[in-house]
């Protein structure tokens, strides 16, 4: 795969093929995806916790969800014409509305990882069949099982799939155990997953392009994966110490002012393990100093609210908004290489220079 051939998923074409991840609560909205989608590349706005943002999230928390997801894809229209996908995680208990208001919306994209989206194409049904539906997986196994329920439950196999390593920042698709494990490394993923995904290509005579995900931040690192078979990469981490992300001043100077030793494995509320920058909030829930709080809304289904020390979900929302004194930033691996705020142009013709200086060697 030549990296300035861009990537192909249906009928969507992109000069880069680079997909921005989502990142909630808040951080990859219409600002940092538009921004990307006009530079070439997919941008994406993250669903996860979108209602919180809105002044009634707490009270109305389903409708605020659903207007501001409509904002957003809107607004990120307005400002470019690229191409522009929403990340919605499975777990969230308003999945199903944040699904159908992106299709109404005729998003180009769906990305859903955070659980099995075994489901999703049934809500394409009565669509204009505009938006393109692309799983987030974290092995082999789990590709093959999408594509073998998706075929025979909907006769609809994905445009394409994200694997994503444990490198990742944010909510990670792996046991604590199975993070360090070189077995699942993401240059041990990309190959299993082209070679099973090859087979349904091959069957049923349909392009689905694998995106690697996870710990890739340069355009060397872009090199190595598209030599293993990958179609195009996304990234997360790289883009929020850019000019267009929507988090705060501090959230990108958390990034910038780590070292590789902060980037820790949290056990977070939601039941999945995730990688986030170390802090005093962190430190003191390791001590068993509980955060009171009220859950205002259960917005994801696997939160065990009951017993957590804190809301994810405002914790997030507090660190977006730059107040680490009651919330983390969740970072991939390499966070801690970012040293400046730049802007997504100059990051992505960086990361294409990187690239070609990588493959001319």
């Amino acid at each position: 795969m030549n990296f300035l051939e861009g990537l192909k998923i249906g009928d969507i074409k992109t000069k880069i093929p680079i997909v921005q991840g989502g990142m909630g609560v808040g951080i990859s909205l219409s600002g940092l995806a538009s921004a990307v989608a006009k530079e070439g590349g997919i941008g994406v706005i993250a669903a996860a916790g979108i209602g919180m943002l809105e002044p009634d999230g707490h009270s109305n928390y389903i409708e605020a969800s659903i207007r501001r997801l409509r904002s957003e894809i809107r607004k990120a229209r307005e400002i470019s014409d690229g191409v522009i996908g929403v990340n919605i995680m499975v777990a969230l208990s308003n999945f199903s509305d944040m699904v159908k208001t992106s299709i109404e919306e005729e998003v180009d994209v769906i990305f859903a990882g955070g659980g099995l989206p075994l489901t999703l194409p049934q809500y394409l049904k009565g669509s204009t069949g505009k938006t393109k539906l692309v799983p987030i997986i974290s092995t082999a196994r789990v590709a093959s099982l999408i594509c073998k329920r998706w075929v025979e439950k909907y006769d609809y196999l994905p445009d394409a799939i994200v694997v994503e390593g444990p490198e990742a920042g944010g909510h990670l698709g792996f046991k604590q155990e199975e993070i360090d494990n070189p077995n699942y490394s993401l240059e041990k993923l990309v190959p299993e997953v082209v070679k099973d995904v090859k087979n349904y290509e091959e069957k049923y005579n349909k392009s689905i392009p694998v995106i690697a995900a996870g710990g890739i931040y340069s355009g060397e690192d872009i090199a190595k994966v598209l030599q293993l078979g990958a179609s195009g990469v996304q990234m997360a981490t790289r883009f929020v110490t850019t000019h267009e992300c929507d988090a705060a001043t501090e959230f990108k100077e958390a990034y910038i002012n780590s070292t590789e030793n902060d980037t820790v494995i949290i056990k977070s509320p939601v039941g999945m393990p995730g990688r986030a920058l170390t802090n005093k909030f962190i430190e003191d829930v390791n001590k068993g100093v509980k955060t009171p709080f009220k859950c205002p809304y259960h917005c994801i289904k696997t939160c065990d609210y009951q017993n957590s020390p804190y809301c994810i979900a405002i914790t997030l929302i507090n660190a977006q908004r730059g107040k680490f004194k009651y919330g983390f930033a969740f970072a991939g691996k390499n966070a801690y290489k970012t040293n400046e705020i730049i802007s997504v142009k100059e990051l992505m013709e960086n990361l294409v220079s990187e690239y070609k200086n990588a493959v001319s060697q």
